[in-house]
């Protein structure tokens, strides 16, 4: 009776670990590849293969490990890959790896928390060298996950593979917003998301940046920096203060901007006259003459 009872235990407990999407890698301690490498406090850990003398990974086809796992108990598993390979965890320091990917992107969001960096070699290695600098592709900030290298002073380059775990705070719409419309606090909306994939970076700073819509925005949409550009402090047809400086006089006229123009800009006016003139856009309804 009390076989049976913990039998039904470990098969309710293995139903809790349903729904699990396998990775393409995993990194084990040693050459013994377990149930847990995938599934963690798993309660029927059997072994389930060997990483061969002298080899430090091991390939096993997607569909052979659902199989194998379903057998033990495991249901709803499902693949990412056609394939999921086990690398045995090599014994080295990755911490000062892990700073630099770190600090990385913490220069590139300023309201990230990040939790974790797992950073693992792409091969099995012993040692790292004494002396290497560490190298990242440009625009490796947009994932959580990317590819790092290290580079020696003879220039070998040893690669490893990186996945961050963190928080970020981005702007998302509130409702949608039209072309040229700024973006304020009553049509955006700061939330705090778990940190996956950007196609472009999210604009984390619109309290601080005079900004505006390049294009209609949807609702609910994660804002960008492909989504916005500089405000446009002197709109089409709006009646601006133009100022002329002389020597030691100045002189100030309104006119109507036939441009909208942002700070820099150089935009025509028209005069009371019908006179038009080339100023240069110096702040919000102003200009100044060239």
């Amino acid at each position: 009776m009390l076989t049976k009872l913990i039998s039904f235990i470990l098969l309710l407990s293995s139903l809790l670990f349903a729904d699990t999407t396998l990775k393409s890698t995993y990194y084990v301690q040693s050459d013994d590849i377990y149930i847990s490498a995938m599934i963690k406090n798993a309660p029927r850990n059997k072994l389930l293969y060997k990483i061969e003398p002298g080899k430090y990974t091991k390939r096993v086809k997607s569909k052979e490990l659902i199989k194998t796992l379903k057998e033990h108990g495991y249901r709803e598993i499902s693949p990412s890959s056609r394939y999921v390979k086990f690398v045995k965890k090599s014994p080295i320091d990755t911490s000062k790896i892990a700073l630099y990917i770190k600090n990385y992107y913490l220069n590139h969001y300023n309201e990230m928390d990040i939790k974790e960096i797992k950073v693992e070699p792409r091969g099995y290695i012993t040692s790292l060298p004494k002396k290497y600098t560490v190298e990242i592709q440009r625009k490796n900030y947009l994932s959580r996950s990317g590819v790092v290298n290290i580079k020696t002073y003879q220039n070998k380059k040893i690669f490893f593979n990186y996945d961050i775990v963190a928080n970020i705070r981005i702007n998302l719409s509130r409702k949608k917003i039209k072309r040229d419309v700024e973006l304020t606090n009553l049509n955006t909306i700061k939330k705090n998301i778990i940190f996956d994939r950007f196609m472009a970076k999210p604009v984390q700073n619109i309290d601080s940046n005079a900004l505006q819509a390049k294009h209609h925005i949807k609702k609910d949409k994660i804002i960008t920096t492909r989504d916005v550009e500089t405000l446009n402090v002197v709109k089409k047809d709006s009646f601006i203060n133009v100022v002329l400086d002389n020597k030691n006089m100045s002189i100030t006229f309104s006119a109507k901007a036939l441009q909208s123009g942002k700070p820099g800009d150089i935009i025509t006016i028209e005069k009371s006259n019908g006179k038009r003139l080339k100023v240069r856009v110096s702040g919000k309804n102003k200009a100044e003459i060239r």
